[in-house]
């Protein structure tokens, strides 16, 4: 049957006009490569001078794949750090809400008491009250969150640094949401009573700040489920570390750690329609118009990281200055 599924497949590429290779060596020969994750340790070796690659790359957290990309001379744009005049980020923005939606989906899920979770149902019954899901970062990834929090009956709490992104949220949720700006005694005092902690921080091009330390983390209630969104850019819980869709989480300090770097991948139909809808005008401005298109489009030119073996990206180069 497997068989079957991917002749078919490979059937429905061939007449939608694609050409299938053999091996991925074939792929990397090519003058454009598009790919949703990073390039892996194994493929640094088929990086080629003046190629370009368009993809997801998160550099602030891997610096063995700065080094490569800078090293083998391709030209490297970033998904997450395309960025519109009104400071947006169009090729994050799908997954980010996939991701914010999935953190509650998966918290509750590893919240069950087979899961290794405190046994809490997050809405609650009648007579008994709902858990508590604490949102750290009230950006795409933290409403999103809420949103389904929200849905499930659960207490929600956002914390968030900015003031005017609070008052937005006001509107949008009015009490449903407490809304707290963010510091360290804040954190601090609401990290310990939440059942569900999510890990909602970006800063565009950086890594994610650590706001909730080892000493917080031991405070947490036992069975407690942390799932960290930021991970792919360093994590904002210093306990966490990556995990992967097979093993996806391991427990330290009596608290269920979940720390899948591309969530979305959990929901692959669902992540490539949203992606592809995204990326394709710039793969096409790309695939026509070459490197013009950077010069053409101020909003793509924002995703150059990596060019003639230069750091090209600011909060990348901050990150590593000896590298700049």
């Amino acid at each position: 049957m497997a068989i079957r599924s991917l002749c078919r497949l490979r059937q429905d590429y061939q007449q939608a006009g694609a050409k299938v290779v053999a091996d991925a060596a074939s792929i990397w020969s090519r003058e454009m490569v598009v790919k949703v994750k990073e390039p892996l340790p194994a493929e640094y070796g088929l990086l080629q001078k003046g190629q370009i690659l368009f993809t997801y790359l998160h550099l602030a957290a891997d610096r063995p794949l700065t080094e490569n990309l800078m090293e083998s001379g391709v030209t490297a744009i970033a998904y997450e750090t395309v960025e519109l005049p009104n400071r947006s980020l169009p090729l994050l923005t799908p997954m980010s809400i996939i991701a914010g939606r999935l953190s509650v989906q998966f918290g509750a899920r590893f919240l069950e008491r087979q899961q290794g979770g405190r046994g809490v149902l997050l809405g609650g019954v009648p007579g008994v009250s709902p858990g508590k899901v604490v949102i750290l970062g009230g950006g795409v990834v933290g409403t999103e969150a809420a949103k389904m929090a929200i849905g499930l009956g659960a207490q929600v709490q956002i914390v968030d640094i900015s003031v005017d992104r609070l008052a937005y949220l006001e509107t949008l949720f009015g009490s449903r949401v407490e809304l707290l700006y963010s510091s360290a005694p804040q954190i601090e005092a609401i990290v310990p009573t939440a059942d569900l902690l999510i890990g909602a921080v970006l800063v565009p091009g950086r890594k994610a700040p650590i706001l909730v330390g080892r000493s917080l983390v031991e405070k947490m209630r036992t069975g407690s489920v942390i799932v960290d969104v930021a991970v792919d850019q360093g994590g904002c819980i210093e306990t966490l570390h990556p995990t992967s869709h097979t093993n996806p989480v391991y427990v330290e300090s009596g608290v269920v750690h979940y720390g899948v770097p591309n969530m979305p991948g959990a929901v692959p139909w669902t992540a490539t329609q949203a992606l592809n809808n995204s990326t394709f005008p710039y793969v096409q401005k790309l695939a026509k118009q070459g490197l013009a298109a950077l010069d053409h489009d101020p909003a793509l030119a924002k995703g150059l990281n990596v060019q003639q073996q230069q750091l090209i990206h600011p909060a990348v180069r901050e990150v590593f200055p000896d590298l700049a």
